[in-house]
């Protein structure tokens, strides 16, 4: 006898949890405080709702789904390959919409997140995830966020008809190396990927270049942007390798992000597979790394000279380490030093820069007025001078390093 159809939330529950694994848009860490069990409100897991930030730190919540767990694919790091004995389950086109419109509806959710499994080819499941997106804008009149996984391989013309109705699409590199895409992926191809990420940016690039000639209004194509994600410790690759592929990636493809998500151990894993996770404070220091690139004017070259073998210190992060090894530029003088300078100082963000700048224009700055233009002073203070401070020979101490690794000590600071 047919087993029991699930219901759409029985389906929800499997096709949320299986798209946990994409970072794209989560945040990894989160405490589980289940409402059920504890008899609260609210949760944190389950539903599938998950939250992304805009450029200027708004909050996005979205629903955050698979159209379906099945794939054709045996990519052995991933939960949902072929030959994994996970539970199966998938959307229909319209279901996926239904969820949507009625989440959204219920001020649950401002857009959607959707992924798949590869199901019969790539061409239709891309077709699917399209459909989506189409129903979504055109029946339904939906104006929310919409961002689509992009299977690298499928035509052409599907892509870019994805992108007429997505906000942001991604493709996924995976990892790092192309010798262990080749090894633990072996139906997914690097220089398919890269084409399709070239044909992605020349398409974002186009829709939003004015000096071209048109008959008719400029069309919207992924206004938001591509993405991508790199799976962190699944292979032997350094921290260094990451980081240079992402900068390949930035600068050949215009991505918008590299999001960095640390390897899971998965049931009935390849042997070729580590067994244990890698410490989450890996992702962490390499989001730090990558906006020091990013942001701060940092390259390559200076993050290794804060490694050890390749690898980011986890006990402190990437500028702070870079100092540490750098103690000579140091300290600063603030009211005088350039503004890429001042990026270098641990404890001086981009915001706390401008201000700096902005405020030195009319006055000198005091210890007083730099606790007042940033939250984290204190750790800038054995690496700068200001008017009534310099910090003599901290910079130089021996101990500086352990008054940052032992947060009790960093209140000392001052009294150095």
């Amino acid at each position: 006898m047919p087993g029991r159809q699930r219901t759409i939330q029985e389906k929800l529950a499997i096709l949320a949890d299986a798209a946990k694994y994409d970072a794209s848009c989560a945040s990894s860490g989160t405490q589980q405080r289940n409402a059920k069990s504890s008899g609260g409100l609210g949760s944190t897991e389950g539903s599938g709702i998950c939250h992304a930030y805009a450029p200027d730190g708004r909050c996005i919540s979205l629903l955050k789904v698979l159209l379906t767990n099945a794939c054709i694919y045996d990519c052995a790091y991933c939960v949902n390959r072929v030959s994994s004995k996970v539970e199966r389950e998938a959307f229909s086109v319209e279901e996926v919409v239904d969820l949507t419109i009625s989440f959204y509806k219920r001020n649950y959710i401002e857009g959607l997140f959707l992924s798949s499994g590869i199901i019969k080819s790539s061409d239709h499941t891309m077709e699917e995830l399209v459909r989506v997106a189409k129903t979504l804008r055109k029946e339904h009149r939906f104006h929310g966020y919409i961002h689509l996984k992009t299977i690298p391989d499928a035509a052409p013309e599907l892509i870019e008809e994805a992108g007429r109705y997505a906000d942001r699409l991604s493709i996924n590199i995976e990892l790092p190396k192309e010798t262990s895409l080749t090894r633990f992926a072996p139906e997914k191809s690097v220089r398919t990927i890269k084409s399709s990420m070239a044909t992605l940016r020349t398409n974002i690039d186009a829709a939003k270049d004015r000096s071209l000639p048109r008959k008719r209004p400029a069309r919207s194509f992924a206004p938001a942007g591509q993405s991508t994600q790199m799976i962190v410790g699944a292979d032997g690759a350094h921290d260094l390798d990451i980081l240079t592929s992402a900068r390949t990636l930035y600068t050949s493809y215009g991505l918008k992000r590299v999001y960095y998500s640390a390897f899971s151990p998965i049931p009935d894993a390849s042997s070729a597979l580590p067994l244990a996770a890698p410490p989450l404070q890996r992702e962490h220091r390499l989001y730090q790394a990558d906006w020091l690139t990013r942001f701060y004017g940092f390259e390559l070259q200076d993050l290794r000279e804060a490694t050890d073998d390749g690898m980011l210190d986890l006990e402190v992060d990437p500028k702070l380490a870079w100092a540490l090894a750098n103690r000579g530029q140091f300290p600063v003088d603030v009211n005088r030093a350039s503004r890429e300078l001042l990026l270098r100082v641990p404890g001086l963000g981009v915001k706390a820069v401008q201000a700096i700048v902005r405020t030195r224009r009319h006055r000198r700055l005091r210890p007083d007025d730099l606790a007042r233009l940033t939250p984290t002073a204190r750790k800038a203070l054995p690496f700068i001078c200001l008017e009534g401070w310099t910090p003599g020979a901290l910079v130089d101490s021996a101990q500086l390093r352990q008054r940052f690794v032992k947060p009790a000590k960093q209140m000392d600071l001052f009294a150095a």
